[in-house]
């Protein structure tokens, strides 16, 4: 046998005995509910007659009757159980049986789609064929856009696509990717993921000084003019492939114009040092499997509009 084999059987003898030690602890627990009720209910020699007091007293007053409990107080718990157990036969919570209406989340998501598709379908797939610049001039279109944006964008993005530290403003045309139509469509689609390497270890931290003053002076910001011709050469060597030689990045890596003081995790010196030091790492997720294409299209129109105003 070899170790894949092994590992396999031991893996499903590992679940059938979870699986198993769910059953009886999830029924075992029903069962002692019922014997506990039953149990209770049983008179013993020397109990007090029902309506009398059992001796126990407190404050003097309080005195503790030996009353049932209403017999319909008594009944609803049976029916929990009864509840409980017809549950268990009919949808999962037994270990690894499923209950023998066979359902599962996932089926259950399916055929929600499937009605939310066949209703609101038609009307998305309206859109699909229009571009999105002419959407951009549908009030209709643009609301729709709008709310999908909100669902789905702003918890990263904000609800104004004002944008945060690590997460890009939406609405300052200033774009990492690309901001034409079908660039934003298909980040949308199929997502991104940046990387920018850690270059502390490799510049020392005057290496970084000094690159992080070039990069200020890039946009316009006073630097320490021997930093920042130091930091021109340290530009040069490590940082134009990405960024290009003159700092205006590059849309097909996603690497951002350093240029324009626009700052997607802030462009403060500390904030600057710390991502030429430590790097950082951005990933979008791709929305391709999970809204369609049709609703991405509104959803970029949406977004599209945004930024158009500020070209």
């Amino acid at each position: 046998m070899n170790e894949t084999s092994k590992y396999i059987q031991d893996f499903a003898f590992s679940s059938q005995f979870w699986s198993g030690w769910i059953i009886v602890l999830t029924l075992g627990n029903i069962l002692a509910c019922w014997w506990l009720i039953r149990w209770t209910a049983k008179k013993r020699a020397g109990e007090a007659a029902e309506g009398d007091t059992t001796g126990h007293t407190w404050d003097e007053t309080l005195a503790e009757y030996n009353n049932p409990l209403p017999r319909w107080w008594l009944w609803l718990f049976y029916l929990t159980m009864v509840f409980g157990l017809v549950y268990l036969v009919l949808y999962p919570g037994l270990g690894s049986f499923r209950g023998v209406l066979g359902w599962t989340h996932q089926n259950a998501y399916a055929k929600e789609m499937q009605a939310a598709d066949a209703k609101y379908g038609p009307l998305f797939a309206k859109y699909a064929a229009k571009p999105i610049p002419q959407l951009t001039q549908d009030p209709a279109a643009l609301r729709i856009g709008q709310r999908l944006f909100v669902n789905y964008c702003a918890s990263c993005h904000g609800s104004d696509a004002g944008g945060g530290p690590g997460f890009p403003n939406l609405r300052d045309n200033d774009w990492l990717y690309g901001g034409t139509p079908e660039a934003i469509t298909k980040t949308i689609l199929d997502g991104r993921s940046g990387a920018m390497p850690a270059w502390g270890p490799v510049l020392g931290e005057q290496g970084v000084n000094e690159v992080a003053a070039y990069v200020l002076s890039l946009s316009g910001r006073q630097a320490d003019p021997k930093l920042v011709e130091a930091g021109r050469k340290h530009f040069a060597t490590y940082c134009a492939a990405c960024h290009g030689a003159d700092g205006k990045g590059n849309p097909a890596m996603g690497a951002p114009n350093l240029t324009d003081n626009v700052w997607l995790y802030g462009g403060s010196p500390g904030v600057i040092r710390q991502t030429i030091t430590k790097g950082r790492n951005g990933r979008m997720p791709a929305h391709r499997d999970f809204l369609g294409e049709d609703k991405v299209h509104l959803l970029a129109a949406y977004i599209y509009s945004l930024s158009k105003g500020n070209k």
